[in-house]
C-alpha cells in the first residue's frame, strides 16, 4: 500500500430520516452520506438526498470515485442514486472497461411482518417484486429514466450507467443461520466484500428491523481504519467489526423528539412509527457505549434524528466515551490516521 494516504472521512451528509429538515432549524444537515478518502481516491458510503451536491462542494473529483457501499435500502440512504448513475457518466466514461462497483443489500427474499397494530394487513407495493436488492433497485433506476439515457447514449454517444457502474448485491457468508424475518442478526465474524491497493472493506450484519439485510462497514488502510454502523440500534455485531478502529461513526436518534412527535398519539399509524423508532435505532448514551466497548479512538455522531436538533442533545455522547468525541456538520472532515 502507498504511504502519506492521509486517511480522513467528509461527511457529505449527516441527517437521517425520509424527511426534509428545516434548514433554519438543522444547520442545513442533508441526507446521510460519508465519503471516505484515501490519498487520492474516494469511497461512498451511502448516497443520501443532495449527496451529488455535496460531493461537488467536499472538492471531491467523480472521477476518482472508486466504489459505493450500500448499508442498507431505505430511501434516505438511497435517495441520490439515480441521480449518480445518470450524472455520474459523465465523469466517469473512462470507467468503462472497470466500472465502479456500487455493493449493498441483495434481494430481502420475503416481506416483513406486518406491524402488530395493524387492524387490516395493509397491501405491499409491487407484489411482483416486493423487496428487490441492490442490483435489482440501480437496474430499475436506470430504466425508469431509459427516455433521457438512450438520447444520450443513441445522438450523443455517450456510454450507458450500465457500463460505467456495476451494481451487486452483498453476498452473505454461508452458514452464519441468516433469515431475514427469523434470524436477521445473527452472532457472526465481519467478511471481506471489497479490497484494493488502498483499502480493506468488511462488513457485518446490524439490527434494524424490519430491514434485512442490513450492513455496518469498516474501512482499513495502511495508515488507520474507520468503522461506519449503518442504521442499527446497539448491536454487539457493530461493537464486533468495530474493534480498535481509529474512528466509530455511528447513527444516533433523539428519543425525546420521537415522544413529542408520537407520544400522545392514539391512531395505529403513530404507534407504529414510534415502535419502529425505539426497535430500530440508537440513543446517544448507547451509541457512546458502542464506541467504548469496541475500543475505538474516536466516535463521531452522524445520521441524526431530527436532523434539526440542537447541539446539546448529541453533546452528550462525550459524557460517556472516554476518547475524542466529534459532532461533525455537514462536510467537515475528520482524519482517522493512527496519529488522530
Amino acid at each position: 500500500m502507498a504511504s502519506s494516504l492521509a486517511p480522513r472521512i467528509v461527511t457529505l451528509g449527516t441527517a437521517g430520516g425520509p424527511r426534509w429538515w428545516a434548514a433554519a432549524d438543522s444547520g442545513e444537515r442533508t441526507g446521510i452520506t460519508t465519503a471516505v478518502v484515501v490519498g487520492d481516491a474516494f469511497y461512498l458510503v451511502d448516497c443520501g438526498q443532495g449527496a451529488g451536491r455535496r460531493i461537488a462542494q467536499a472538492g471531491l473529483d467523480l472521477k476518482d470515485l472508486r466504489a459505493l457501499f450500500i448499508t442498507h435500502l431505505h430511501s434516505d440512504h438511497v435517495y441520490d442514486l439515480a441521480g449518480l448513475g445518470i450524472f455520474g457518466l459523465y465523469a466517469l466514461q473512462h470507467r468503462v472497461e472497470n466500472p465502479v462497483r456500487i455493493l449493498g443489500p441483495g434481494n430481502r427474499g420475503a416481506l416483513p411482518p406486518v406491524s402488530s397494530r395493524a387492524v387490516v394487513a395493509p397491501s405491499p407495493l409491487a407484489p411482483a417484486n416486493p423487496t428487490p436488492g441492490t442490483r435489482e433497485m440501480f437496474e430499475t433506476l436506470m430504466a425508469a429514466h431509459a427516455t433521457d439515457l438512450n438520447d444520450r447514449i443513441l445522438d450523443s454517444l455517450k456510454p450507458s450507467p450500465l457500463e460505467v457502474f456495476q451494481a451487486e448485491d452483498i453476498a452473505l457468508p454461508e452458514g452464519i443461520g441468516y433469515h431475514p424475518n427469523d434470524n436477521p442478526t445473527p452472532e457472526m465474524a465481519p467478511f471481506e466484500v471489497y479490497r484494493d491497493e488502498l483499502v480493506k472493506v468488511t462488513a457485518i450484519l446490524v439490527e434494524h428491523p424490519p430491514v434485512a439485510p442490513a450492513f455496518a462497514f469498516r474501512f482499513d488502510t495502511a495508515e488507520g481504519s474507520v468503522t461506519i454502523s449503518g442504521d442499527t440500534c446497539f448491536t454487539q455485531n457493530l461493537v464486533t467489526l468495530a474493534q480498535g478502529t481509529g474512528l466509530l461513526l455511528h447513527e444516533a436518534i433523539d428519543f425525546e423528539w420521537v415522544e413529542q412527535l408520537y407520544g400522545d398519539k392514539t391512531d395505529d399509524a403513530s404507534r407504529a412509527a414510534r415502535d419502529h423508532h425505539y426497535k430500530s435505532h440508537t440513543s446517544v448514551r448507547d451509541a457512546a457505549k458502542a464506541a467504548e466497548a469496541a475500543g475505538a479512538r474516536q466516535l463521531a455522531l452522524h445520521h441524526l434524528v431530527p436532523g434539526h436538533a440542537p447541539d446539546r442533545v448529541w453533546e452528550e455522547a462525550a459524557e460517556h466515551f472516554s476518547g475524542r468525541f466529534i459532532l461533525p456538520r455537514d462536510l467537515d472532515t475528520i482524519p482517522f490516521g493512527r496519529e488522530h
